[in-house]
């Protein structure tokens, strides 16, 4: 009778996933997951041909990850691109290692940050329609400008430069939002 394997795929991609999001995307290495995991490289190279696929299925995961978390996000703001600025200035905070993963490293053949942010839902999208709504002239120029106030904030976060409450920072991302309107 066949040994059952103990070491699956998913486990494997586990181990991988969470050591990311403790010690970052540069920690995965073959003996580092293996010995995480509780076995041998070799299970890990049963089922991926190379490190480098592992990688992309932690990446794949980690997109899932944030584009669950952003789904989940209470929205409480009612200006355009508040409660997008919130969302991912508050993962930033949170999952600084998978947010470098996807917004900082970027690597050749990986979704662009808009097709991350935008996902299949379109919140992107709906956010430049909202600021339609409300009388913005130029919708895609001020959610040009909003990410670049958004992203940068959420960037200070990795380097502890970022200590503003929720309450400041939706007050910050709505002051913003109207003195660009000018």
């Amino acid at each position: 009778m066949a040994r059952k394997e103990s070491i699956t795929i998913d486990r494997i991609l586990s181990v991988a996933f969470e050591m990311t999001r403790e010690l970052g995307a540069d920690s995965i290495t073959a003996r580092h997951v293996a010995e995480k995991a509780g076995c041998s490289t070799q299970p890990i190279f049963r089922v991926y041909k190379n490190m480098s696929e592992l990688q992309t299925a932690v990446y794949d995961k980690s997109v899932q990850f944030f584009r669950d978390y952003y789904a989940a996000f209470d929205r409480v703001g009612k200006v355009p691109f508040t409660n997008l600025g919130m969302a991912y200035i508050a993962f930033a905070r949170k999952e600084k290692n998978l947010f470098r993963l996807l917004f900082v490293d970027a690597k050749p053949g990986r979704i662009s940050m808009y097709e991350l942010l935008n996902g299949s839902e379109g919140n992107v999208v709906a956010e430049i329609n909202m600021a339609k709504e409300m009388g913005c002239s130029d919708p895609g120029s001020m959610f040009m400008k909003m990410w670049i106030f958004i992203h940068g904030a959420a960037c200070m976060t990795l380097s502890g430069d970022y200590d503003l409450t929720d309450e400041e920072t939706m007050s910050l991302l709505e002051k913003a939002y109207n003195s660009f309107l000018v």
